[in-house]
């Protein structure tokens, strides 16, 4: 039963992923990427990881994809105000696809299948065990992801600000 639940989710993220790169609408590809969120999160409950889960569907689903929307709506991308690109262009970016996967299946080569019946460790994945990892041996990591996060916090709203004196006003203020 599990083993067939994650074949579904498996499927259902790796159509959700593609459809988000081929969906020609922003919009639709938005929605699409909340389907592969919300079957990742299930994925996640299979491997006994509930808090990881829910926080998954809380950031990602919930205020990653406010922010795409957001950014979507205030680009206002319109086919006809779309350049065309060269096709130069076009080739670096299969050629480097291209690079991309031949490095991961290089680096998948070797790698052995775990099984998927065993015996499951109960406490791995509780609330109590991924805090203790978290803030004694990945604290240095916790910490740089949220610089990072307050860097791209202030790039948002130095990007949403509407004129020069509004950019300045906040530079001051900083």
């Amino acid at each position: 039963m599990t083993a067939t639940l994650f074949y579904i989710l498996a499927i259902v993220s790796v159509v959700g992923a593609i459809a988000v790169i081929a969906a020609r609408n922003p919009v639709y590809s938005v929605l699409c990427l909340v389907v592969t969120f919300f079957a990742i999160a299930g994925q996640y409950v299979l491997l006994n990881a509930q808090f990881l889960a829910i926080v998954h569907v809380i950031v990602y689903a919930g205020a990653i994809l406010v922010l795409f929307l957001f950014v979507l709506m205030m680009l206002n991308l319109n086919r006809e105000s779309e350049p065309l690109q060269p096709t130069l262009i076009k080739v670096i970016a299969v050629v480097s696809g291209g690079m991309l996967l031949l490095t991961l299946v290089a680096a998948l080569r070797g790698v052995d299948q775990i099984p998927l019946a065993g015996v499951q460790d109960t406490q791995l994945g509780l609330v109590k065990n991924l805090g203790r990892l978290l803030f004694t041996e990945y604290v240095a990591p916790f910490e740089i992801s949220s610089i990072l996060f307050l860097a791209a916090m202030v790039g948002a709203v130095t990007i949403g600000m509407r004129s020069k004196s509004d950019k300045r006003e906040i530079i001051n203020h900083l």
